[in-house]
This record gives structure tokens, sequence and C-alpha cells, in this order.
């Protein structure tokens, strides 16, 4: 006679408020979360104009390394990453973001022309009046 176990709940997620000061240690997480975690993470610093985040995944076998690496890799925000430069060395890895250009600095360069209307047809709605 086989005892058949009790049908497994599914893992609570809790929810984690994070202090976004550009330094996510990895450490506290469970390699599953780490993906979602990364990518929201680089947002946030991102929204909030933070160019420099500094991501401590451990040395180990270097797994979440790897996994990190591939994120950043394919992040159109970041710029460049690599080892940290301290003691920490592979144990961590820099990150650098772009930069936001604000509307009120943002200029257009001196060498493109200002958009001229169309004729014909189009010239009339110019400039998309209603």
């Amino acid at each position: 006679m086989s005892r058949s176990r009790p049908p497994r709940r599914p893992a609570e997620t809790a929810v984690v408020a994070l202090d976004i000061n550009g330094i996510l240690d990895l450490h506290h997480f469970h390699p599953r979360e780490v993906p979602d975690l990364v990518r929201e993470y680089l947002r946030e610093c991102h929204r909030r104009d933070i160019h420099e985040i500094r991501i401590v995944h451990g040395k180990g076998k270097g797994v979440l390394r790897a996994v990190v690496h591939d994120i950043l890799a394919h992040d159109p925000n970041v710029i460049a990453y690599g080892p940290a430069t301290d003691r920490s060395g592979w144990g961590a890895t820099i990150v650098r973001l772009r930069t936001h250009q604000r509307a009120e600095t943002a200029k257009p360069p001196a060498d493109v022309p200002k958009p001229t209307p169309p004729g014909g047809f189009w010239g009339r709605l110019w400039p998309w009046r209603r």
C-alpha cells in the first residue's frame, strides 16, 4: 500500500523593498528571482539617474555572474560592465548606464535642418491642426 503525498503548495513569494542606491547584493535572493530582479533594478536605477551600479553576485562557480552578464549584454541602457577593481574582483560587477537627456537640455544637433512643411494636400494640414 503506497501513500500518496499531499499536493505541494506553490511557493509564496514575498515582496521585498530594496534600497535603490546603486548597490544590488544578490546573496539574499533565490537564483530563480535574479533575472527579473536585475532587470527591474537596472530599470529603476536608470529612471532615478543612477549611472553606476555595483551588482554583488559572489565568486562561487560563476553561475549568477553568467546570468547577470547575459542580462547586461542585452539591456539597451547598459553602456559597459566588468569585474569590480577592488578586493571583491570577480565577486561583483560594475555597470555603467546611459544618461537621460532631459527635455530642457536636449538640443538637436546644429547641422540638422528644421522640418519644412510638405507641399500639396499635406501642406494644408501643416502643422497638423485639428
